[in-house]
């Protein structure tokens, strides 16, 4: 096959650009990668191959796999598109940033199309397990923090309790310029206004009975970095207007103080509560909601992402009992897929670790599981007795084709998931 000659320039170009780069036409074909590409992703001979084939390994556009395609929307309206895909790369799969730029001739017609890609690297450790997941709902989820955080505007994060919320702000502030300043996280839940103040701003020596020295508050400690309000939607209203001020005019005073002192932080806060909702009925003020909610993100529940449930459980134990190699067994990962896991993430995090006290092997088996997750197991649809016991290999089987039916990736992915190689998977799926 053949394909169009490039001009020399504009290789040249290709080549002298910093970030993996590789040039498309309109028929997903990729006609050359630059130097950065063929190092990151280890030299593979891609060209003439599709962008869909060698990044996901289909055999069709993303578009017509459930995904968004950013050359199909850049063809239909000509502009740059930027997308969070999941990628088959030689180092396993990864989360990618794909930014597609179309390419003009002289007569203003696009000739190619131009994706630069940037890998997501897990943040530097901060003593709690990296954000992790695959499903769909956590990579959307995802996508929206790497957007905002290089930009310093504020996000709320909203979402049910043991979701995740501190570390998807641990994550926007280690994705974005601040990286290398505090991240200072404020619990405003059960604050006081005596307390509140002397906690974010600070109090000078004498400035009230037990201030014997200076002190420096959470605003002054976040200096350049990120300020977390964590639980923003509990602070009262008679204090609500004291943090508007702050916000409003980027200035404060330390209690007892005089001196007008400049706020320099990234705003990220979070919530639970339907904010909206006590906006509404006069329970948070309408000017600090605008203030905080620029970005509002919603952070999926574990039930709507539990094709998670075995990477986030493998993450988790290594952190819970590290050296042990402990290992979440099929029987019990399929128990935990039919909970609903009204704690989320926390939740999942305690029987974990409940069950890591209990487990005297590698494995982490029912037994090990607390009577909730064992009593959630879905009863026979039918009321009448079956006609007869199954096997544990036809029972086996049973639940692998549901897995297959109901699972949204690919079989590599459900191999993952399953705690299992893709090659056992075929092998129990056959025989």
């Amino acid at each position: 096959m053949t394909y169009p000659r490039i001009p020399a320039e504009l290789l040249s170009l290709l080549d002298a650009l910093e970030g993996p780069r590789i040039l498309m036409d309109g028929n997903y074909r990729v006609l050359a990668a630059n130097a950065a590409y063929r190092r990151e992703f280890g030299g593979r001979n891609v060209i003439g191959r599709t962008c869909y084939a060698v990044s996901h390994g289909y055999a069709r556009p993303c578009d017509r796999m459930g995904e968004s395609c950013p050359l199909q929307a850049a063809r239909a309206n000509g502009r740059p598109q930027r997308v969070l895909h999941l990628h088959q790369t030689p180092h396993g799969e990864a989360h990618v940033d794909v930014e597609l730029v179309p390419l003009r001739n002289r007569d203003g017609e696009i000739a190619y199309f131009m994706e630069t890609l940037r890998t997501l690297r897990a943040p530097r450790e901060t003593g709690e397990p990296a954000m992790v997941g695959q499903s769909p709902a956590f990579t959307r989820t995802l996508a929206l923090l790497q957007r905002v955080a290089p930009s310093s505007t504020p996000v709320l994060l909203l979402g049910p309790s043991g979701a995740g919320k501190e570390l998807a702000a641990q994550t926007l502030h280690q994705s974005g310029p601040r990286r290398d300043r505090p991240f200072v996280p404020v619990d405003c839940s059960g604050m006081t206004e005596s307390l509140f103040e002397s906690e974010l701003f600070g109090y000078e020596k004498g400035a009230f009975t037990g201030a014997h020295n200076r002190k420096i508050g959470l605003v002054e400690a976040a200096a350049g970095g990120t300020l977390f309000l964590d639980e923003v939607g509990d602070i009262p209203l008679s204090l609500q207007v004291k943090l508007l001020r702050l916000l409003e005019t980027g200035t404060y005073r330390r209690v007892g103080g005089i001196e007008v002192l400049r706020a320099d932080f990234r705003l990220v806060s979070a919530t639970h509560r339907d904010l909206k909702a006590m906006v509404a009925e006069g329970g948070f003020r309408q000017d600090l909601y605008y203030r905080i909610a620029a970005f509002p993100i919603l952070l999926p529940g574990l039930r709507e992402r539990i094709a998670d449930l075995s990477l986030l459980a493998g993450r988790l134990l290594a952190h819970i009992a590290p050296g042990r190699n402990l290992k979440l067994h099929a029987r019990s990962l399929a128990l935990l897929q039919r909970y609903d896991f009204p704690g989320n993430v926390r939740e999942l995090r305690n029987i974990l670790e409940r069950a890591s006290v209990l487990a005297d092997g590698e494995w982490i088996l029912p037994e090990h599981l607390p009577e909730e997750v064992l009593a959630a197991v879905p009863a026979q649809e039918d009321s009448g007795a079956p006609e007869r016991i199954k096997t544990l290999a036809e029972a086996e089987k049973d639940y692998l084709r549901w897995c297959v039916a109901h699972h949204r990736g690919d079989r590599k992915s459900l191999a993952r998931a399953l705690g299992i190689s893709e090659r056992s998977l075929y092998r129990k799926l056959l025989g």
